[in-house]
């Protein structure tokens, strides 16, 4: 059939059952502060990527009072194989967000923020304005609090990544997610060769900025197609990067090729190493956000001083 190489078939018959090993059993959130986190959010109307994109860290970093806040509402506007954040039509951009999550910061005496969005391709600037004034109202309430954003492609629009790199975040992370081969069905919407652009970008834009990006295995790619995404990072100047397994959300997404183990892990923070990052996190339960004050802390990251 004409174009027949060009679909993707996520799924063929019953899926095959594959338990989750043991070092992939995280702890069920539970605790004080986990419940406050929740009812603090909720009671500011926000959005957690914690809870949006059901991360199985969020027992261990609500407990810790640690949190990744989600601008520009919980719906996205993209439907990549492997999120659990739910796609659709969003609503107008709230502008009084911004204030809303600083507050949140503030209440909790975080140290190191982290910030992200869902996908806003239907108003790039907007949202990059919506990220640079939060940045902005969070430095107005907690001047020593260490800013980390997690921002999307921007349809590889440069005017919306200048935007959020003049309000000098303190990390700018945009995540690879994946290999070229699996762009298509991992991250629809987005392109490999934008990805490594932004990341470039950044570092021309606003040269010292500290730049991060993370990718996700066991959606069937082969290790001679990470070390090459690895070796891409490294020549983008990319500072910080972060490995972990994909784990699927629902029966809808994307189905799990197979689970790597701790020791390849390890394995492969020495081959990304290789290729000059400051610090490569790399673990089963490794996500995004996960540790990034500590990771900031070990590529020694001064607090921007505006």
């Amino acid at each position: 059939m004409a174009g027949a190489s060009q679909l993707i078939q996520i799924e063929l018959g019953p899926p095959v059952r594959m338990p989750k090993p043991d070092w992939l059993r995280a702890k069920a959130p539970v605790g004080d502060n986990f419940h406050e986190l929740k009812k603090l959010a909720r009671g500011l109307g926000l959005h957690t990527v914690c809870e949006s994109a059901q991360c199985p860290n969020i027992g261990e970093c609500w407990n810790h009072k640690t949190a990744t806040f989600m601008l520009l509402g919980d719906i996205c506007t993209r439907r990549c194989g492997f999120c659990a954040v739910p796609k659709g039509r969003p609503q107008a951009i709230d502008w009084d967000e911004p204030r809303r999550v600083a507050e949140a910061v503030a209440t909790l005496g975080l140290k190191h923020a982290v910030v992200t969005s869902v996908n806003r391709d239907d108003d790039n600037v907007g949202g990059a304005k919506v990220f640079a004034e939060t940045i902005r109202q969070i430095r107005e309430l907690i001047s020593d609090c260490r800013i980390e954003v997690l921002i999307p492609d921007f349809q590889g629009l440069e005017e919306p990544l200048k935007i959020v790199l003049e309000a000098q975040p303190d990390v700018l992370n945009h995540n690879t997610e994946t290999v070229p081969r699996l762009y298509r069905a991992v991250r629809s919407g987005a392109r490999y060769g934008r990805t490594l652009t932004l990341l470039e970008n950044a570092k021309k834009f606003a040269p010292g900025m500290v730049t991060k990006s993370g990718v996700m295995v066991g959606l069937g790619e082969s290790t001679d197609e990470l070390v090459e995404v690895f070796r891409d990072l490294g020549g983008r100047g990319v500072d910080i990067l972060t490995v972990g397994q994909y784990l699927r959300p629902s029966r809808d997404h994307l189905p799990i090729a197979r689970f790597y183990t701790p020791q390849e892990f390890r394995e492969l923070r020495e081959e990304a190493l290789r290729f000059g990052f400051r610090h490569v996190e790399s673990g089963p339960m490794v996500r995004s956000s996960y540790h990034a004050h500590e990771q900031a802390e070990s590529t020694s990251v001064p607090r921007v001083v505006t």
